[in-house]
């Protein structure tokens, strides 16, 4: 058997089908997807505003895998979490650090009108860190003391194009960008004191990695599964086979702001 034939390929796509994917953890495709580093280094960016902060909240935090990771956290700390799956393992994963996890709901920060109150008190706190999720900036401008911290890392909108490109699947019609952020959270009555934006090369080692990948993260390409793009993926497959990798562009960008 070789590698470019058809049991490798199913062994692949078989092997990434049975993976259980909870919370934010992305374990499973280390070294199977490489992707470059952000010139900001943003868990270093949120813990350098801790020892001027008593009340911290996590918008979106998945499994509680990134804030779990910060270190000794303020004594009010708070995570919310709209994927009612992933709130039990937050639950468990930061029950130990007094960590009171809340489910909440709001939409794309693409939508309009936005939707999806925070369960907070009016300038209640001192910080709202958010990694990767939506939000809605009024809500956020609303808890936040004056003087309160936001500081968010996002993936943006045209996130491996490369991929849907060659799987033949429909470009998305939202922007979601620096750009359009800062719009949002300058609107909301904040005050952006720092915005950057990246494009990292990443490599998709293995067509396993990428079905994996589409599966976990299913606003990449709605509607995905391997059955219905079987010939696109082993066409993929060869292509990894001769390469090495397949090359996409991962789109990341920052935003730090205060509430005036």
């Amino acid at each position: 058997m070789v590698a470019t034939g058809l049991d490798e390929f199913e062994r692949l796509t078989a092997e990434a089908q049975s993976q259980k994917f909870s919370g934010w953890d992305f374990s499973w495709l280390k070294d199977r997807l490489v992707q470059g580093t952000p010139p900001w280094d943003y868990k270093q960016e949120v813990v350098k505003e801790f020892p001027k902060i008593r009340s911290l909240l996590d918008l979106g935090t998945g499994g509680g895998e990134f804030l779990s990771s910060l270190g000794q956290l303020p004594r009010q700390t708070y995570a919310t979490e709209g994927y009612q799956p992933n709130v039990a393992i937050a639950r468990d994963k930061l029950k130990p650090l007094h960590v009171d996890v809340v489910r909440t709901y709001s939409e794309d920060n693409t939508k309009r009108p936005q939707a999806g109150a925070l369960p907070f008190r009016t300038e209640s706190l001192d910080m709202i860190i958010d990694r990767h999720e939506s939000f809605v900036a009024g809500e956020v401008c609303r808890v936040l003391k004056r003087g309160g911290i936001f500081l968010t890392q996002q993936v943006g909108s045209a996130n491996y194009p490369e991929l849907n490109e060659f799987l033949g699947a429909p470009k998305t019609e939202a922007v979601w960008d620096l750009q359009v952020a800062r719009q949002q959270i300058s609107e909301a009555g904040l005050r952006v004191t720092s915005g950057r934006e990246a494009r990292l090369e990443s490599w998709f080692r293995d067509v396993g990695a990428v079905v994996f990948f589409l599966l976990a993260v299913p606003w990449q390409l709605e509607g995905f599964s391997v059955d219905r793009y079987l010939d696109k993926l082993k066409e993929l497959h060869r292509l990894i086979f001769r390469t090495g990798g397949f090359s996409v562009t991962a789109r990341r960008f920052y935003l730090s702001s205060m509430r005036q």
